[in-house]
């Protein structure tokens, strides 16, 4: 079924990235795996392609892009690499609209620039070791100090966190305010009392560097806080559709880059005299897998064009998340399967897809919580 949302501006950009990957990312990533973090060069060389800051507009030195189809040909060419490493997609639709809708003018030419140029490497902080999807657990604490704040507390799990220049950070601002009294701070490099734990070791995105930090009386500009005070879960919510949507892009096209490469391999190797593709087991698989990424590519598509519409809403998003991740896992099991002894070793493609998707179900809020969401909408 051919894809109608892209136009040829899309194309041409998708050619820009595969060549990008071809000639910057893949001849290191299996080294990059090894030492457990991509390059900076990487990241600079992202930068001078155009990749970093599509939507950032262009006096800050981004694309001044805001159409979403061109951050899904990003999502979609990466996951097809299995480049997951580069956290581009992080960087640019997950952290970017904090930094785009929510600094102040000062903020914008401190910051975007360097984000743009791949000199400034982003995360977010908002896990921590006793909070996940419950923001109102969250601990760490930013004290108002009249010039400045003081920063206490400890983050997990965060990606991008040993390479990151720039930490934007959920505090508790007003300790009784729950989840309504959270405020973002901004993190630089450098700042006194701010330390990186461990890279801490992942079964699967050997080569994205995720981390533990700590915070131990930071002291943090009133400068540096990102939007309104203790507007912090507003801001969350307002920009976790677009995550969402950008997880669910990279899942569809996971699925049906295994589908592709398993539907090859069947039709290579032999069992019993003759192709696994003569198995009618193996093509009531394919059969299967195909139709189900066919159901679902025709949703995310839908979505990616109601997103670059403004129209996408937190429950569409959500189930766009949830499907497409438990698809990809599924699909990465069973291609797995598929490819027999074969699929276990780390040198097939079908082995690091099946570790590297794993936590795609988990991150951007676990499949459980994107159910809640839905039955809260439809049933209150």
């Amino acid at each position: 079924m051919k894809r109608q949302i892209f136009a040829a501006e899309h194309d041409a950009f998708r050619d820009t990235v595969r060549a990008f990957l071809t000639k910057e990312v893949l001849p290191h990533y299996a080294q990059w795996e090894k030492d457990g973090i991509v390059s900076r060069e990487a990241w600079r060389a992202a930068g001078r392609q155009g990749l970093l800051g599509l939507a950032v507009p262009e006096e800050y030195g981004g694309g001044g892009e805001p159409d979403f189809r061109f951050a899904a040909v990003l999502a979609e060419e990466f996951t097809r690499a299995g480049a997951a490493g580069l956290a581009v997609g992080l960087h640019n639709d997950i952290i970017g609209p904090y930094l785009t809708s929510l600094a102040d003018d000062e903020q914008k030419r401190r910051w975007l620039p360097g984000f743009c140029s791949g000199e400034t490497i982003t995360a977010i902080a908002m896990t921590e070791p006793g909070a996940g999807s419950d923001l109102q657990a969250v601990r760490t604490s930013a004290e108002d100090r009249g010039d400045h704040w003081v920063l206490n507390g400890t983050k997990t799990f965060i990606s991008n966190g040993i390479l990151a220049d720039l930490v934007v950070v959920v505090a508790k601002t007003t300790p009784e305010g729950g989840a309504k009294g959270l405020s973002l701070l901004v993190v630089e490099r450098g700042a006194e009392g701010f330390e990186r734990g461990r890279n801490l070791d992942k079964i699967g995105q050997k080569a994205q560097d995720t981390a533990e930090l700590f915070f131990h009386d930071v002291r943090v500009p009133k400068e540096n806080l990102l939007g309104e005070l203790n507007g912090a879960f507003a801001h969350l919510m307002t920009n976790l559709a677009q995550e969402r949507l950008a997880i669910a892009v990279s899942g569809i096209a996971a699925a049906e880059h295994l589908l592709e490469i398993t539907t090859q391999y069947v039709k290579e190797r032999e069992a019993f005299g003759r192709p696994l593709a003569r198995l009618q087991h193996t093509r009531f698989e394919i059969a299967e897998m195909a139709t189900e990424c066919a159901v679902t590519r025709a949703f995310i598509d839908r979505c990616i064009v109601d997103h670059s519409n403004g129209e996408l809403d937190a429950v569409h998003a959500s189930m766009a998340k949830w499907w497409a991740t438990e698809l990809q896992k599924r699909v990465a099991d069973r291609c797995l399967q598929l490819h027999g002894g074969y699929g276990y070793m780390n040198e097939y493609p079908v082995a690091r897809a099946f570790v590297d998707g794993r936590i795609q179900t988990i991150y951007g809020g676990t499949t459980e919580i994107m159910k809640e969401i839905i039955g809260r909408s439809l049933l209150g």
